[in-house]
């Protein structure tokens, strides 16, 4: 494999070091994004993070070289990789709108033409019955002669002499992209779709109430898709229940952090808490205020941790407890902000999308969960503050809060996110 010498950050060209293998077969993948090119002047600091992001996910596949170009991350790997689990690796990452896989080449219109055509020798091996093709290309260097134009009409007419395939630029079987960028090109047919969004680590830390069901690991998700970093926190019916549901939060939340973004998850024991509840409050009424002492709860550990928001998986008239009135009673004890990625959400989209970010097995294995404690024949629908406030008004909030957090446990992930030390007794708590 070759090597370069860049002349610093955004350099505008690279100097190869002399290499008796060639440039020729070199893989590569080529990273796209889409909304960082909207950030203005703060477009480096989200490149800088991608990159970085890329690189922590690729840890496990030895060789990758990662680096920035022209608005791009590229990847060189080494001949042996499996170009499938890259693909998937890179594409998985938040803020990566798609990948693509090919060859590198020198940039000239020779080497051009030739890693084209192997390109699409290697992409009949994939569309066996593939017969026509087009070529898409783009220059991203002034300093080479050819427009984008005369690449597309020499390149082709290479391929359809070559191969017989014929053109189709409407609907064609095998597309080849060429891009021209900082002294090399470019060559690719393969290319996948990425999940989108901002890189992780670009938007702040939140916590977010991961149950063991089906749409807080999707909201969680949705919120690290935004860049933002996640602390879990996980609110179990221990000691009146087994915990079952402790094992299959921990799974989700290792799934969740695939990509970095997931820091840490804590989990609570939270069944003394809802028996005390269920004791001395009106029985309409234990749902939500189950509900309030866990935004009390997370926002102790959003305080410890320095997170700037809760995140939930509610989604609006999907359960009882999930009215206009009933989120209001809730969030009148919170003091920051409370993020509802699923509000607006069916539960046909959020299962489809739990299906496809790896957590819905896992959720729909677990019966175990502090949701179904002690619950109400007919929770209240409609409940005011006032109303709550009244409900609590035999307990000892602050007793309850603070006995559920002395027996927290937390469970460190492997995460990208290096936010250093966290602030303690923000705001007068710990």
């Amino acid at each position: 494999m070759p090597r370069y010498r860049v002349s610093g950050v955004g350099a505008s060209s690279c100097e190869r070091v002399a290499s008796s293998e060639g440039w020729m077969g070199v893989r590569v993948a080529l990273v796209h994004y889409h909304e960082i090119g909207l950030k203005g002047r703060n477009r480096g600091q989200f490149e800088r993070r991608l990159e970085r992001n890329v690189r922590w996910a690729l840890r496990t596949l030895p060789g990758a070289e990662v680096r920035r170009i022209a608005s791009r991350v590229l990847v060189r790997a080494p001949e042996d990789m499996d170009g499938d689990r890259l693909l998937a690796t890179v594409a998985a990452v938040p803020g990566v709108a798609y990948v693509s896989y090919g060859a590198e080449c020198e940039c000239d219109p020779e080497s051009i033409g030739k890693t084209a055509l192997a390109e699409v020798h290697s992409g009949l091996t994939r569309h066996k019955d593939a017969s026509t093709f087009a070529v898409v290309s783009r220059r991203s260097s002034t300093t080479y002669a050819e427009s984008s134009m005369d690449i597309n009409r020499r390149v082709g007419d290479l391929i359809r002499m070559e191969t017989g395939l014929s053109v189709d630029l409407g609907n064609p079987d095998i597309t080849v992209w060429v891009t021209v960028v900082q002294g090399a090109a470019y060559v690719w047919t393969r290319r996948i779709e990425g999940v989108g969004g901002l890189p992780v680590g670009t938007s702040g830390a939140v916590v977010s109430l991961l149950s063991s069901g089906i749409d807080s690991p999707v909201a969680t998700w949705r919120i690290m898709r935004r860049g933002a970093s996640i602390v879990g926190v996980h609110f179990s019916g221990r000691p009146q229940t087994g915990g079952q549901s402790e094992h299959y939060a921990a799974e989700i939340a290792q799934v969740l952090a695939g990509t970095g973004g997931m820091e840490k998850l804590y989990i609570v024991p939270f069944g003394d808490v809802q028996r005390q509840i269920a004791l001395s409050a009106p029985e309409s009424l234990r749902v939500v205020l189950y509900r309030r002492f866990m935004v009390r709860v997370a926002e102790r550990i959003a305080f410890r941790e320095d997170a700037r928001a809760l995140v939930t998986g509610e989604s609006l008239g999907q359960v009882a407890s999930q009215t206009l009135d009933n989120v209001a009673t809730i969030d009148a004890v919170a003091t920051m902000p409370v993020l509802r990625p699923l509000i607006g959400s069916d539960k046909q989209e959020i299962m489809a999308q739990a299906r496809g970010i790896g957590t819905y097995d896992l959720s729909v294995a677990c019966s175990d969960d502090c949701c179904s404690l002690f619950m109400p024949r007919r929770p209240e629908t409609h409940a005011s503050p006032g109303e709550a406030d009244a409900g609590e008004a035999e307990l000892d909030v602050e007793g309850l809060v603070t006995s559920a957090l002395e027996g927290v446990s937390v469970i460190e992930l492997p995460t990208l996110v290096n936010r250093g030390r966290r602030r303690t007794g923000a705001r007068g708590r710990s």
